[in-house]
C-alpha cells in the first residue's frame, strides 16, 4: 500500500535496484549507478548506527593506545609508539580528538557524538580493570630513587638524574601528564652556570643560597616544599623575579596568577601546574590559608561530585608555591611555619634594565642555569641518604635538602633558613593583635593558667578593636593555637592543658621561656642511611 511507506530508520542500508547492463558495457558495470567492485564489499561508517561506529572507535583506541589508570585515579590513554605522555580521554587535546581525526583518516567520515562517548565509556571501563599507574607533572621519582623531570617538547624528552648525574633521553622511563600550561624547557647545556642567574635576581648573598636550595627541592615530588615568598618594597621587581623562577623549572604561557577566587578555583589553578606562583598578595583570608598548607603538604579537600547526589570528589594536589608581597608578616598566620621569605633590596636606577634586556640575558643562559641545577640535584641525591639533622624544622624533608646542599657546596643554608624563620615570627606576631596583647598580658603578671573564658576577658584587646580580633573565647583559643609557634619561636610558652580535678576544665597556660629555640644546625654527614 503506498500510504505506509516510512523513510528508512537509522541503521538501515538503502538498497537500489541497478538498471542491467548494456550490451557494449564492460563487465562488472551496471547503469544508473556506481561502478562496482568485485570482492571487496564497500564499508560505510554509518553502518550499523552510532553503535557500529562506537565498535570500531573502540577498535582504533585499542590498535593505537593503550588505557591506563592514573595514581590520581582518572583514566588516560597512551600511544604505544609515541612519547610517555599521558592523554586524557575527554579533554583538550586528549584521546577524543585524536580518535576523531584516526576515524576520519580511516573510514572518511566524521564519527558521531554520541559514538564518541559511548566508546570513551567503554575506554573509562577498560582502564578501571587496571591497578593505578603513576602519572607525573613536569616531574617524578622512579622506584630507584631517581628524578625524572619532562622537558615538556612535543617529541617527549626528557632529563634522567640520579646520585651519579644526569642524561637527556628521548624517551620518558615514566608517564607524564600535559595541561595548556605546560610549556617546554630549554635542552640543558653543560657546563652549568649559576652566575648567571645570580645576575638576574637582586637578593642577598645568603637570599640567593636559599633560592637555589628551594629549585633544588622543587625537583623533588616527594616531599613537601615551603612557599617562596619574595618581598620587598615597590619596585624591587617581585614579579620579574618570580616569574625567572618559575620558568626555570616549570615554564608556562601564565607564570604569574592572581589569587584564586574559591576552592574549586584553586583546584583549577593547581591541576594545571607543578610549581604555582601567586602574584601581588595582600591578604590571604583563611579558606586559601588552609588550601595553600593543604597544598604543601598534600592533603586532600572532599567535595560533593558535579551531577551527582551520593558521589564525592578528592582534590589532593602537593605543588610547589611561591608568592610576591609586599610584607610577609601581614599574609603569614597559619602559613608562618611553611614559609621561605626572600626579601629583594632596592634597585639601584642606573642599574635597571628593560624587560626586553633582562629577557635576552634570561634566555641566552637558562640551558647553562638549569645545567647547573641539575648538577646539584644529582650531588644532593647523593648526599642525602648519610645527611643527618640534629633539630628538625616544621618543614623536615626540605631541611634535609638544605643540609645535603650545604654538604656539597660548603654553604650555610639551613642555618640561614632557621633564622629567616625565626624572623618570619617575629614579623608575625608584629602583625598579630592577639599575640601583641598576650605578650603585654604576661609583660604584667609574668605567667598565667586559666580558661579561654578568663583569658578573653582579661587580655587588653586593642582600642578600637580590629577586625580580626576574636570574638567569643573559642576563638581566642583558636587564634593562639594559630600562632603559638611563632609565639614559642619569640620565647613564649604556649601550653594546652586540662585540670586535673573533677571537671576537667581545658586550660591555657601561658609564661615566658627562658630558653627559647634556636636556628638548627646540620649535623655532620653519618657513613649510614637514615
Amino acid at each position: 500500500m503506498t500510504g505506509d511507506r516510512h523513510p528508512p530508520t537509522r541503521g538501515t542500508s538503502l538498497h537500489v535496484a541497478a538498471s542491467p547492463p548494456a550490451d557494449d558495457a564492460p563487465p562488472g558495470t551496471a547503469t544508473g549507478g556506481p561502478p562496482a567492485v568485485p570482492d571487496q564489499p564497500v564499508l560505510s561508517p554509518d553502518d550499523g548506527g552510532s553503535g557500529s561506529q562506537a565498535t570500531r572507535l573502540v577498535a582504533l583506541a585499542q590498535e593505537r593506545y593503550r588505557v591506563v589508570l592514573g595514581s590520581d585515579g582518572r583514566p588516560y590513554a597512551v600511544d604505544q609508539t609515541g612519547p610517555m605522555i599521558a592523554l586524557s580521554l575527554r579533554g583538550r587535546d586528549g584521546l577524543r580528538t585524536r580518535l576523531a581525526t584516526a576515524y576520519y583518516d580511516r573510514f572518511g567520515s566524521t564519527p558521531g557524538g554520541g559514538a564518541l562517548a559511548d566508546a570513551l565509556t567503554v575506554l573509562e571501563g577498560a582502564a578501571g580493570t587496571h591497578d593505578p599507574e603513576p602519572v607525573g607533572l613536569r616531574v617524578a621519582a622512579t622506584v630507584d630513587g631517581g628524578i625524572v623531570l619532562d622537558l615538556g617538547t612535543a617529541d617527549g624528552r626528557c632529563v634522567d638524574v640520579d646520585a651519579h648525574g644526569w642524561t637527556v633521553r628521548d624517551r620518558s622511563p615514566v608517564l607524564f601528564r600535559r595541561t595548556a600550561l605546560t610549556a617546554p624547557l630549554p635542552i640543558p647545556a653543560r657546563p652549568g652556570d649559576l652566575a648567571a642567574l645570580r645576575r638576574l635576581v637582586n637578593v642577598s648573598d645568603a637570599g640567593f643560597r636559599l633560592l637555589v636550595g628551594w629549585l633544588v627541592a622543587a625537583f623533588l615530588p616527594d616531599i613537601p616544599h615551603p612557599i617562596l615568598v619574595l618581598t620587598g618594597e615597590q619596585g624591587t621587581a617581585k614579579s620579574t623575579a618570580a616569574r625567572l623562577t618559575v620558568c626555570l623549572l616549570d615554564p608556562s604561557p601564565a607564570p604569574l596568577r592572581s589569587a584564586p577566587r574559591d576552592v574549586r578555583q584553586w583546584s583549577v589553578t593547581a591541576s594545571a601546574s607543578w610549581l604555582v606562583a601567586l602574584d601581588n598578595i595582600s591578604t590571604i583570608p583563611p579558606w586559601l590559608s588552609d588550601t595553600l598548607c593543604k597544598a604543601v603538604t598534600g592533603d586532600g579537600m572532599v567535595d560533593r561530585a558535579l551531577y551527582t547526589d551520593d558521589d564525592v570528589t578528592v582534590i589532593s594536589y602537593r605543588r610547589v608555591l611561591a608568592m610576591t608581597a609586599i610584607d610577609a608578616g601581614e599574609l603569614a598566620g597559619d602559613l608562618a611555619e611553611r614559609i621561605l621569605p626572600l626579601e629583594l633590596t632596592r634597585i639601584d636606577p642606573g642599574r635597571r634594565r628593560t624587560d626586553a634586556e633582562i629577557a635576552a640575558a634570561y634566555d641566552a643562559t637558562r640551558p647553562a642555569v638549569l645545567a647547573a641545577l641539575l648538577d646539584l640535584l644529582s650531588q644532593v641525591l647523593a648526599a642525602l641518604p648519610a645527611v643527618r639533622v640534629a633539630e628538625l624544622p616544621r618543614m623536615a624533608d626540605f631541611a634535609r635538602v638544605l643540609a645535603a646542599l650545604d654538604t656539597v657546596t660548603g654553604w650555610s643554608t639551613l642555618a640561614d633558613y632557621t633564622t629567616a624563620a625565626v624572623d618570619l615570627a617575629a614579623a608575625v606576631l608584629a602583625a598579630d593583635p592577639v599575640a601583641d596583647a598576650v605578650r603585654r598580658h604576661l609583660g604584667t603578671v609574668g605567667a598565667w593558667t586559666g580558661t579561654a573564658e578568663t583569658l578573653y576577658a582579661q587580655l587588653p584587646a586593642p582600642d578600637p578593636r580590629p577586625r580580626t580580633w576574636p570574638k567569643s573565647p573559642r576563638g581566642l583559643s583558636g587564634a593562639l593555637r594559630r600562632i603559638a609557634p611563632a609565639l614559642r619561636a619569640q620565647g613564649v610558652a604556649v601550653d594546652f592543658t586540662r585540670s586535673r580535678d573533677i571537671h576537667r576544665q581545658r586550660l591555657i597556660h601561658l609564661a615566658y621561656d627562658s630558653s627559647p629555640n634556636q636556628p638548627s644546625t646540620p649535623s655532620r654527614p653519618s657513613t649510614h642511611p637514615q
